[in-house]
């Protein structure tokens, strides 16, 4: 593995690293039993095609803040990692199809993000390479004929119609084994995937038409526990607290109260921890809609008050997410600020990290040069580091300085595989499967 890039990883700037260094020093103690337990628990949890997970990087703690089942962003990953996607693709599907020999893509609608359609021809090259046949469906409206699409990259990437012969979804005469959905479903599940026999992975019932926030974070504050008791640790040093609340409107100020009443919960109870573990720090919250993606529908908040006095423009930003859909429900996040920095300007990052099936492939950090350590980074303006690993996430080096790059990203790995064990549970609970 090519390591010539490895003193461009990002820098922790905080002297609040105690914690997490324990935290790293707990996880490279019990490697073994660590790795003996996620291989353990892969046997009756049978984890999500793919997924990609956001992590913040504290200094006092890390944290998986979002987890994407339908991740973009694959042109971001270290080019180094192939192998390793591929291996991890192939196993993938040999789970969902065993016989597969053909593969169609259904990506998002939005073909003129071109940093998206990157992902997904990344993907269609990866999918190629590890042995099927893979072409890029499409049921945009807009597109009415098979369309060319040449990226910035210099790829050409073919969109084709999709048409519905009986049970079956067809790209002309290309019939696929498998059907691996890239859209979140966030406008809800096209009629054109009612009742086809092709396997769909992931399935619809995962996308955010029907899929919460909150209701992942739970599950993932219960994995938190029954994994901290093995590393004999608080589980909060690697779990964000959280709350919700019912139905509410932002326009129509419905729902204020209980808005109210849980964010000054929230605060408390982070407040309360910062006590417990000598945080001399100010806790947040980040308010998002509990269904969506793309940065949408995010706001931070510090008292209570600031849910109270959001003015017009803020409102009417946290009254819809991703395709105008209406946010009627939220989920209230502990912030976890990011002291990790990059390049001479010092611009504020955090990791994420891709897994295909169970196995971590790959990451990058996003980065944004506008943003502030307790700010959402998810938004216009950002970009992406992609030779931040240059070293895998499964590969700890016990024998030097726990804060050394290896073993951060070793934690950063523990951290994205919880998550990804929490929605195999959620996926379970959702479909039985």
């Amino acid at each position: 593995m090519n390591i010539k890039h490895l003193h461009e990883a990002p820098s922790l700037t905080t002297a609040l690293t105690g914690p997490l260094h324990e935290l790293e020093s707990h996880l490279l103690d019990r490697q073994n039993a660590i790795e003996t337990w996620f291989r353990q628990q892969w046997l009756i949890n049978k984890p999500p095609f793919y997924a990609s997970v956001d992590i913040r990087n504290a200094g006092f703690k890390v944290a998986p803040v979002d987890t994407n089942l339908f991740p973009a962003g694959f042109n971001n990953i270290n080019r180094e990692f192939a192998p390793l996607c591929i291996q991890a693709i192939q196993t993938a599907l040999d789970k969902v199809c065993p016989d597969a020999v053909r593969v169609m893509i259904l990506p998002e609608n939005h073909t003129r993000n071109m940093a998206y359609m990157d992902s997904i021809a990344t993907l269609q090259e990866l999918m190629i390479q590890s042995g099927y046949e893979t072409r890029i469906g499409t049921i945009n409206p807009e597109i009415t004929e098979t369309t060319s699409i040449t990226l910035d990259s210099g790829k050409t990437l073919s969109l084709e119609l999709i048409h519905r012969e009986g049970d079956r979804l067809m790209a002309g005469d290309f019939d696929p084994c498998v059907i691996v959905l890239n859209n979140d479903l966030s406008s809800g599940v096209p009629t054109e995937l009612d009742g086809i026999s092709q396997v769909i992975t992931p399935p619809p019932d995962l996308g955010w038409n029907k899929r919460l926030k909150s209701e992942h974070f739970e599950f993932y504050r219960l994995l938190a526990i029954e994994f901290s008791k093995m590393i004999d640790i608080d589980p909060w040093f690697f779990d964000p607290l959280f709350r919700n609340c019912g139905e509410l409107n932002f326009m129509e100020r419905k729902g204020e109260d209980c808005l109210y009443e849980n964010t000054a919960k929230l605060l408390a109870d982070i407040q309360e921890k910062y006590n417990q573990h000598g945080i001399d720090s100010a806790p947040y919250i980040i308010i998002k809609a509990d269904a969506g993606t793309y940065g949408m529908g995010i706001m931070t908040v510090r008292s209570p008050e600031d849910v109270i006095d959001l003015n017009r423009k803020q409102r009417t930003r946290m009254s819809a997410s991703k395709g105008g859909k209406l946010i009627h429900k939220v989920i209230l996040q502990e912030g976890v600020p990011t002291y990790e920095t990059w390049g001479d300007a010092a611009s504020v990052a955090e990791p994420v990290v891709y897994m295909m099936d169970r196995y971590v492939v790959g990451g990058f950090y996003r980065v944004h040069t506008k943003r502030g350590t307790d700010e959402n980074l998810n938004a216009p303006g950002m970009h992406f580091q992609p030779l931040a690993f240059d070293e895998p996430c499964n590969v700890p080096d016990a024998a030097i300085d726990p804060d050394a790059t290896p073993n951060r990203f070793y934690t950063y790995g523990v951290i994205a595989r919880l998550a990804l064990l929490a929605a195999a549970r959620e996926i379970h609970d959702v479909s039985g499967d």
